[in-house]
């Protein structure tokens, strides 16, 4: 293996954020995200991927719950009507608990 990469707390956090960021900037596509997550994943040393896979999935559930708290503040505000766009033109999204996500890092660390 080439290069590794940290897995500190700060740099996965980083990671994430930066991701989330060009999807919300419409720099990267689903798709591309998801390439980059695969590709940092790689670069991880196998002997560090436990504590990566925990330090991504608090992140994660973190990150998820903040914008969870966002959207239920805003609906609850009298001046702010909720539009809801139809779903065809919505991104496919989906939040997910931890199971899933360990599952699916187990088996891309194989």
């Amino acid at each position: 293996m080439g290069q590794e990469i940290s897995v500190s707390y700060q740099a996965v956090k980083s990671k994430v954020y930066r991701l989330i960021d060009s999807l919300v900037e419409d720099a990267k596509t689903q798709g591309e995200v998801q390439e980059s997550v695969k590709r940092w994943w790689k670069l991880v040393h196998p002997a560090d991927r436990p504590i990566a896979r925990k330090y991504l999935l608090s992140v994660l559930a973190k990150s998820n719950a903040t914008l969870n708290a966002i959207s239920d503040g805003l609906t609850e505000l009298q001046d702010f009507d909720v539009h809801r766009s139809p779903a065809e033109h919505l991104p496919r999204l989906h939040a997910i608990d931890e199971d899933p996500w360990q599952h699916r890092l187990k088996a891309s660390s194989m």
